[in-house]
C-alpha cells in the first residue's frame, strides 16, 4: 500500500468515526419533533435514495436470489429493529450514554461467535466481557434518581445486541459481496420494513420543526450513507483489526458532538460505566481471542 493510499484510509476512518458519532446527537435532535419510528423511517428513506444513486453510478448488481432470505433478515435486524430500539431508548438517555452502550456490541459478537461459530475466548476475553458488563450495569442502575434499573438503557442494550447479530450474520455474505454492496441491500430492505410507519411520519412532518427535520435528513445522508461508503473504503485499504480500533473513538466524539450540538453533558456515572465498556471491548479484541 502506498503512503497516499494509507493516508486516505486513515482520513476515511476519521470521517466515519465523526459521522457515526454524530448520529447519536442527531437522533436526540430528531426526537424533539418525531416519534422514534418516524426518525428511523425518514432517516433511512433518505439513506436509501442516496445509496440508490451510488448504486446507479457504480452499476452495482442486485443480490443473488438465493441470498435474499439472509439479506432480508440482516436488514430487518441491523436497520429496522436496531434503529427503533436505539431511537426509543434515546427518548430518555443522552446521546453520549447511548453511544457507550452501543459500543458494547463487540462483546456480544464475541459471545455469539463463541456459541455459534465455535470461536475460542482466552481468559482475558472473559475478563474483558466481565468488565464491559459491569460498565453496562453501572449505567443501567446508576443514571437515574435512585438505584433502580433504567428500562430505556435496556432498550439501547437490545440495540447493541441487534447490531452484534447483524455483524455476525453478515460475515458469510461478505465472502461474496463487498461491504458497501451488502450495506446497501440491507438498508433498502430495512427501510422497506419501516414503511409500516409511513402514515405516522406523514402526520408528523407538517408539525415538525425545521431543525428536527434537517437533523434526520442529515443522518440519512451523512452517517446513514456517506459514513458507510467511507467505511467500505477503509476496509478495502487497511486490515479489519486496525480499522476496528478507530471505532473506540466513537463514544468520545459522540459526547463532544452532543455537547456542541445539544448542550448535553453525561454524568460521571455514565462516563465511568462507558469507560469500563470500552476498556472491556478493547481487552476482548486485543488479548481475548
Amino acid at each position: 500500500m502506498t503512503i497516499s493510499s494509507k493516508r486516505g484510509a486513515f482520513l476515511a476512518a476519521g470521517l466515519t468515526v465523526i459521522l457515526w458519532a454524530s448520529a447519536f446527537a442527531g437522533i436526540r435532535a430528531g426526537l424533539e419533533s418525531y416519534s422514534p419510528a418516524s426518525v428511523a423511517l425518514l432517516r433511512y428513506l433518505v439513506a436509501s435514495v442516496v445509496l440508490a444513486g451510488y448504486a446507479i453510478v457504480t452499476k452495482m448488481p442486485l443480490p443473488e436470489r438465493s441470498d435474499l432470505p439472509q439479506i432480508t433478515l440482516i436488514g430487518f435486524l441491523g436497520f429496522t429493529a436496531y434503529n427503533i430500539a436505539l431511537n426509543a431508548g434515546e427518548v430518555a438517555v443522552s446521546a453520549g450514554t447511548a453511544s457507550f452502550i452501543v459500543a458494547s456490541a463487540p462483546i456480544f459478537m464475541a459471545l455469539f461467535a463463541t456459541v455459534f461459530l465455535k470461536d475460542h475466548l482466552e481468559i482475558y476475553g472473559w475478563l474483558g466481557i466481565i468488565i464491559s458488563f459491569s460498565g453496562v450495569a453501572l449505567i443501567s442502575f446508576g443514571t437515574g434518581d435512585s438505584l433502580q434499573l433504567n428500562p430505556m438503557v435496556m432498550l439501547i442494550l437490545v440495540a447493541a445486541i441487534l447490531q452484534a447479530m447483524y455483524s455476525i450474520m453478515q460475515k458469510p455474505l461478505l465472502k461474496k459481496y463487498s461491504p458497501i454492496m451488502l450495506v446497501t441491500y440491507a438498508v433498502w430492505i430495512g427501510t422497506a420494513f419501516l414503511l409500516v410507519f409511513l402514515p405516522g411520519l406523514v402526520r408528523e412532518i407538517p408539525a415538525a420543526s425545521a431543525s428536527a427535520t434537517w437533523a434526520v435528513i442529515y443522518m440519512g445522508v451523512m452517517p446513514g450513507a456517506v459514513g458507510y461508503v467511507a467505511w467500505s473504503i477503509v476496509l478495502s485499504r487497511i486490515s479489519a483489526s486496525i480499522a476496528g480500533s478507530f471505532l473506540y473513538l466513537v463514544p468520545a466524539f459522540a459526547i463532544l458532538i452532543a455537547w456542541l450540538w445539544l448542550g448535553e453533558i453525561p454524568d460521571i456515572t455514565a462516563v465511568s460505566g462507558g469507560v469500563m465498556i470500552v476498556l472491556g471491548v478493547f481487552i476482548v479484541n486485543r488479548f481475548g481471542r
